[in-house]
């Protein structure tokens, strides 16, 4: 127990150290609340809940890096049950007396003593791992922009983390084991009782000074701490959570946030500073625990691209550091994002596979912020690739990035049966969203009669546009060139309304048609039920209406899974079991449903050069395929398609790149 002296002293710490903490957090909370929009915080309880999941299984890191994912756990969980471990010692020192009685406080003791362990065991990890080992997976390439105090920086802040938690928890299990000591043993904390052996020969006043000095340096460091924590990571212990309960509704993982260009008082449109970017974009940098989990997933990086999602948001973390007083103060933050974020280069090397969106523990969302700082250029500063034009071109003119003038029933005609227009067939069950590549791209022409044949061997009534049909935008608002996408959008809702589309199913062989007319025409008064041409056909297949040829056995199929079709919009089984059902032994790539690694075309990337890398991000991509052993690369997107075709071709053409529906048409009985 304390002395009165000591007592006093300690108030006057927790004084100073509220004191301190206040300054500090609210400056951290008035630089968030710079930036745009609101926080979201209404429908609270679900969203605490949500918080408290995020906290207890940590963003679930376990999917990726399995054994240092298990060490964060023993930190984490250690952590948290530290909350209830401090206050208990607090409260001992205090009051007289004070004890958890009975068999509750046997197994508090017992967790205390377990958890502590595993804390200094996990933090050893991380530190040998950081110091010793020097991972490359916590590094940044030269070629990408990083702020220039951040490479020291991270590696002084992962110092003073890891000390400041070896210290508090290090120096409380010390202190625990002279009170062991000193009170003759305790079965329920079996490690504390192994590092009170040689203590047990020590004087009794030694003992207590060695608990008392134990005492206020484990205390002593979280008070000293606390009120450093917006200038270190580990601020992502409270963030992490905030951030996900905070974070706005999404209809699917990257759906992006629609601009309202009827509102004329908006002057800027996406984020040219800091400042321009949302509060949530605020809270990120704060959440970041530099841990590089997106840098290691997102395919722009590791082929090679100055694209490191990591380095933006530690950047963002630098620069906030630097001008935490000024920007909590009110002043102007007039530094483009391009000079010191990231470079140009890296903006339009980023692929909108959701990679990043998907894998991070603490819910950050870079690709938000290159989403932005795309519109930005685009639409303020009408900065961006030259290539392009040309798709911008196509796309205000003609309707399709292509440039084509075209028929867009062109693609119908070597079928032996007619593909019905909805002025043809009013009363069709099902509007086949053909697509720009499936009208005009040779290839993505046959995915387009491959689905139009399953569907008329099925007996579906189904419709199409025809020259009705426009591009839905996609290319554009992934490029930035948001206004070009609104008003396709529009165009497009309104015609879907005029034929009833509202009413009925819609399937597209396109994941970014079916993402964007199924997932944010929502945004503009556009709701559709959209299903992928892989869904429908399973479905056709498990009742009945298709029968297959058992003869035609598609011995070794590997399946690419399209980052908009997969991590975007949830789905994985249904293209898996119709290659099934159609006769395929289906070999899975090492990264594959959720962990799937790109074709390099998202992100408006199919328009453009690729960036200068070290690899090309198909040729990454196709690569695993072959390595499979698989004959057949199956897919189940235009754009993947043509990709790994192109892969293919460099490669020599050692497989056979085809798409679900073809597999399936070559599957049909006779």
């Amino acid at each position: 127990m304390l002395s009165l002296v000591e007592k006093i002293l300690f108030v006057i710490a927790v004084g100073v150290s509220l004191y301190y903490t206040q300054v500090t957090f609210s400056k951290m909370i008035t630089v968030v609340q710079r930036g745009q929009g609101q926080l979201n915080l209404d429908h609270l309880p679900p969203r605490l809940w949500t918080a408290l999941r995020a906290l207890v299984n940590q963003g679930g890191i376990i999917r990726h890096r399995p054994v240092t994912s298990l060490f964060h756990y023993f930190i984490a969980w250690g952590f948290i049950y530290y909350v209830l471990v401090n206050a208990v010692d607090v409260l001992e020192a205090f009051i007289p007396g004070f004890h958890i009685p009975g068999m509750l406080g046997n197994l508090y003791r017992l967790l205390a003593d377990l958890l502590t362990v595993a804390v200094l065991i996990g933090m050893t990890y991380f530190l040998v791992r950081r110091f010793l080992v020097n991972s490359a997976v916590l590094t940044i390439r030269d070629n990408v922009t990083l702020h220039p105090k951040a490479a020291a920086g991270m590696r002084t802040d992962s110092l003073l983390v890891g000390g400041f938690i070896w210290g508090h928890v290090g120096f409380r299990f010390l202190g625990t084991a002279f009170l062991v000591a000193l009170h003759g043993g305790d079965p329920w904390q079996p490690f504390a009782s192994l590092l009170a052996a040689p203590l047990d020969g020590l004087p009794e006043t030694a003992q207590l000074i060695g608990w008392h000095t134990s005492w206020w340096l484990a205390i002593g460091l979280i008070l000293a701490f606390v009120p450093y924590f917006p200038y270190t990571k580990h601020a992502h212990l409270f963030v992490g959570p905030f951030n996900f309960m905070t974070r706005p509704p999404r209809r699917a993982l990257g759906a992006l946030d629609p601009i309202n260009f009827e509102d004329e008082s908006i002057e800027q449109f996406g984020a040219t500073t800091l400042t321009d970017l949302s509060q949530t974009q605020l809270v990120d940098p704060f959440a970041c625990i530099m841990c590089s989990r997106c840098q290691e997933v997102c395919p722009a990086y590791t082929t090679g691209k100055p694209l490191s999602p990591s380095a933006l948001e530690i950047n963002k973390r630098y620069h906030i550091w630097d001008q935490m007083a000024a920007l909590a103060g009110g002043e102007a933050d007039e530094s483009p994002l391009l000079e010191w974020a990231i470079s140009p280069s890296a903006v339009w090397a980023c692929t909108t596979c959701g990679a990043c969106l998907d894998v991070c523990p603490v819910g950050n969302k870079p690709m938000f912020d290159i989403m932005d700082i795309r519109r930005s250029q685009v639409l303020m500063a009408s900065e961006f690739p030259a290539e392009l034009k040309g798709a911008f071109t196509g796309l205000e003119r003609n309707g399709n990035p292509w440039q084509m003038t075209d028929d867009r029933l062109a693609w119908t005609k070597p079928l032996d049966f007619a593909v019905p227009t909805v002025e043809e067939n009013p009363d069709f069950e099902v509007l086949f969203w053909v697509g720009c590549a499936g009208a005009f791209d040779p290839g993505a022409q046959e995915i387009a009669r491959a689905t139009a044949t399953v569907l008329h061997a099925a007996g579906v009534n189904f419709a199409v546009l025809g020259n009705d049909e426009t591009c839905t935008g996609d290319t554009a608002r992934r490029a930035g060139n948001e206004y070009l996408f609104y008003e396709m959008a529009l165009g497009n809702i309104e015609t879907l309304n005029a034929v009833g589309a509202d009413q009925k199913k819609i399937v597209a062989s396109c994941p970014h048609c079916l993402h964007t007319i199924g997932t944010e025409y929502a945004d503009y008064g556009g709701h559709y039920t959209v299903l992928h041409h892989t869904q429908l056909i399973s479905e056709l297949i498990g009742a009945g209406r298709l029968k297959l040829n058992g003869s035609n056995q598609l011995e070794k199929v590997a399946f690419h899974d399209p980052c908009y079709l997969g991590r975007h919009n949830g789905v994985y089984d249904a293209p898996r079991l119709t290659l099934a059902q159609a006769g395929a032994t289906l070999l899975e790539m090492d990264r594959n449903r959720s962990d799937s690694f790109c074709c390099g075309a998202g992100g408006a990337q199919m328009w453009k050069e690729e960036e200068h890398g070290s690899a090309a991000v198909n040729e990454t991509r196709f690569a695993e395929g072959r390595a499979t052993g698989a004959d057949v690369l199956a897919v189940g997107c235009p754009f993947c398609a043509r990709m790994m075709t192109d892969a293919n071709t460099n490669a020599g053409s050692p497989m056979v790149v085809q798409d679900v529906a073809q597999l399936v048409a070559a599957a049909l009985q006779k």
